[in-house]
């Protein structure tokens, strides 16, 4: 009689965090101003944006691509990439993982979600196909738009030749990679380097955003961004990201790499766009997914960062989402969202929210949502100032503008992380 042999089931954990955001260009940075809700939202400052109607989003700013990414990568990159490039590197050196030549190349991958791709480079050869002609279009143009073009090169700048895609799948896209990447794991792959990040403020990506109904035009920084309120009236833009090393953790264990968080439970659901009435149902479903996935009760949840969209409708939506997947425990968790304080990076704001997440539950402080001081909704919302707590659960949600909706749970990793 054969002996039969379980496999074990990998878990997985963050190990690395990278990020790229209007308010910091490295994680401790980022962490001190969403601690501290720092507002960064402000006058759109970019080269052909001024006669838009969109007049604020969250610009990163001080951001030197030369200095980070060697110019072999920079001419055939467009600056979404460029984000996904740097962010992707800082999560490498936080998990002790060496780039260029890897000892395992076939054990490492690379996942990242995009919306709207290379907008910025596309339309700089674009302008140069009608004004000077064919021979001036350089022949990255056909490459560098692509909303996989980050996926390639991470890939190819790390030398990881393992299993690698994109996700794309409107905002929510951001949490589905890192489903995808925490299942990668649970079926063998060693690491997986994923997120997004997004540059959706050159003239060209600007003027397709204004198709958005639910895309804010208040040209007051401190008005144009408050979801939850009776004055919300829309969300704010961003560019920005960040990408995570998520990987086996008895793998991370056995190379001495604290456990930061792990990936437990996801759910995704599609309800059509701008059909934020049915994202209710869509949204709970999800959650409920996620929560059976991580077996996770709702009264173990100790946070939820919010996908706080900033449009009455969908803010009504989500409230109500949270109280029927988490019943009564739904209007005490305290919910909170940062993102109030820097815009809407598309596929990558959710990516900032998981690290936002795991940085809450490292240092016990659950961060406020800028903006934002009265709310029209059942909801613990956190504002004014930061929480102190012992969250050790995290729940992260978002939607998309086509009909995409997503939730994560996240837990806590070693005290020694910190």
């Amino acid at each position: 009689m054969k002996t039969q042999h379980t496999r074990r089931v990998p878990r997985a954990a963050i190990t690395g965090i990278g990020v790229i955001a209007p308010n910091g260009l490295r994680v401790d940075s980022y962490w001190k101003a969403v601690g501290e809700g720092l507002v960064v939202l402000d006058g759109i400052t970019r080269e052909g944006c001024g006669h838009l109607p969109l007049r604020v989003a969250g610009e990163v700013r001080g951001f030197d691509a030369g200095g980070l990414i060697e110019e072999r990568f920079l001419v055939q990159t467009d600056r979404f990439s460029h984000f996904a490039m740097a962010a992707a590197a800082l999560a490498l050196d936080d998990a002790g993982i060496a780039r260029g030549e890897p000892a395992e190349p076939y054990d490492i991958g690379v996942v990242t979600a995009a919306g709207s791709g290379g907008g910025e480079f596309g339309q700089r050869e674009l302008q140069k196909l009608w004004g000077q002609g064919s021979r001036y279009v350089g022949p990255y143009q056909s490459i560098a738009w692509f909303y996989a073009a980050s996926t390639g090169q991470i890939s190819i700048r790390g030398g990881f030749k393992g299993p690698c895609g994109v996700v794309a799948s409107d905002e929510a896209g951001g949490l589905d990679a890192v489903a995808h990447a925490a299942r990668a794991v649970r079926r063998g792959t060693g690491a997986v380097v994923v997120g997004g990040a997004e540059a959706p403020l050159a003239p060209y990506s600007m003027v397709c955003q204004l198709g958005y109904a639910e895309l804010s035009t208040v040209e007051d920084p401190a008005r144009a961004y408050r979801p939850f309120t009776t004055a919300a009236c829309g969300f704010v833009p961003a560019e920005g990201g960040a990408m995570l090393v998520v990987e086996d953790e008895n793998r991370a264990r056995e190379r001495g790499a604290p456990v930061r968080a792990t990936v437990a439970g996801h759910g995704a659901t599609f309800t059509g766009a701008s059909r934020w009435e049915r994202s209710r149902e869509g949204l709970a479903h999800a959650i409920r997914g996620a929560l059976d996935e991580a077996g996770c009760a709702p009264e173990e949840i100790d946070v939820v960062f919010a996908d706080a969209l900033g449009v009455p409708e969908a803010d009504r939506a989500e409230a109500l989402a949270i109280t029927d997947a988490l019943g009564e425990y739904g209007s005490k968790v305290p919910v909170t969202a940062p993102k109030t304080g820097i815009g809407r990076a598309y596929c990558g704001a959710p990516v900032l929210d998981i690290a936002a997440a795991v940085l809450a539950m490292e240092h016990r402080l659950i961060p406020p949502t800028p903006n934002v001081f009265d709310i029209c909704h059942d909801l613990d919302l956190v504002m004014s100032r930061a929480r102190p707590a012992e969250p050790r659960t995290a729940l992260v949600l978002s939607r998309g503008l086509m009909g995409s909706n997503a939730a994560l749970v996240v837990r806590r990793g070693d005290d020694s992380a910190r």
